[in-house]
């Protein structure tokens, strides 16, 4: 409830509140947990109280928002399912969430790799499935950025699509693009000069422990960038109501590409194969990008040369109500 309503409140125009909210929630997580397990001794129990205690905080905030929304009026025939409605944000929200089911996927198909294939190498079961663990858990992080650039740029880009701003949604498709390249480098040069020392924060082991994060590091997350550029386009074309283009660009990364070559791969090259199943995705991906991308600057083009030469004042007075 917490994370729906927040997606609603950032639509009517309270990005802040929705923060604000999201914030509340965790810190109070983070203060109620050693309270609940040292102070009064609950230990796990008061773990779970305290991370419930956060979510319904946030959920609550998020209810009272709603009695005093800016757009949003709610009444009795709000609550009664219409299909014309739901048939517009439902294939929207399907694109979300099997891009969300085929992580599962993947997670539990590469740790049955890991375990099968690292028994037979020098490494063991344990040490890949830790270190897997360990560069996922990082690279979700990197990913988290980017759909929280993606998806909060999505009002903006709907908003200025529906008003026939085309020239304003090419820039912002641009931007957005460029925005997420650089988190992607940032985090590629991070992962390749510096893998044992993030793989410190989580704890350190003995030598081959090591050697197997380094690679998993350097390999797993070589193509992080086209990763990013990926989820941001992804993110776009949701926002312009093209949930079909969405789905499949999600899917043909997370499931169609990266579930088989996690199967393949480990067959020849072992477990460091398991390794090579996301970059190699990454890149088959790539063509897909970068036809979705094409074909979207195409059609804003198209759209942004039948747009009418406006006057000097008239395109003053619209730039101003569209800000």
């Amino acid at each position: 409830m917490g994370n729906g309503l927040n997606s609603i409140i950032r639509a009517d125009g309270s990005p802040k509140f929705a923060m604000s909210t999201t914030i509340i929630g965790c810190l109070l997580n983070v203060v109620l947990d050693p309270i609940a397990i040292f102070v009064l001794g609950w230990g796990m129990m008061g773990t779970a109280l305290a991370t419930i205690t956060g979510q319904i905080v946030t959920a609550v905030c998020g209810l009272v928002y709603l009695t005093r929304a800016k757009t949003v009026k709610l009444n009795k025939k709000s609550f009664i399912p219409d299909r014309s409605i739901i048939s517009k944000f439902i294939p929207l929200g399907i694109s979300s969430f099997l891009t969300q089911i085929s992580i599962v996927v993947i997670m539990g198909v590469m740790n049955n790799v890991l375990v099968t294939y690292g028994a037979r190498s020098k490494y063991g079961a344990d040490i890949p499935l830790t270190v897997v663990g360990i560069v996922m858990k990082v690279f979700q992080i990197v990913i988290s950025v980017c759909i929280g650039i993606a998806a909060g740029s999505q009002p903006i880009i709907g908003y200025n699509y529906g008003a026939g701003e085309y020239k304003r949604v090419k820039e912002l498709f641009i931007t957005i693009v460029k925005a997420e390249a650089i988190v992607g480098a940032v985090a590629l040069i991070l992962f390749e000069a510096f893998p044992l020392q993030i793989t410190a924060i989580f704890g350190s082991e003995d030598g081959l422990y090591n050697e197997f994060a380094v690679k998993a590091f350097r390999i797993f997350l070589s193509m992080i960038i086209l990763t990013c550029i990926q989820k941001s386009i992804s993110v776009f074309l949701q926002a312009l109501g093209k949930p079909a283009m969405a789905m499949g660009l999600s899917l043909l990364r997370e499931f169609v590409l990266s579930v088989p070559l996690a199967i393949v791969l480990p067959i020849f090259f072992g477990v460091e194969g398991a390794l090579y199943s996301a970059p190699i995705a990454d890149v088959g991906t790539l063509i897909a990008v970068v036809i979705m991308s094409a074909m979207t600057l195409k059609e804003l083009n198209e759209k942004v040369s039948k747009e009418p030469a406006a006057e000097p004042m008239t395109a003053c007075l619209r730039e101003m109500q569209v800000s």
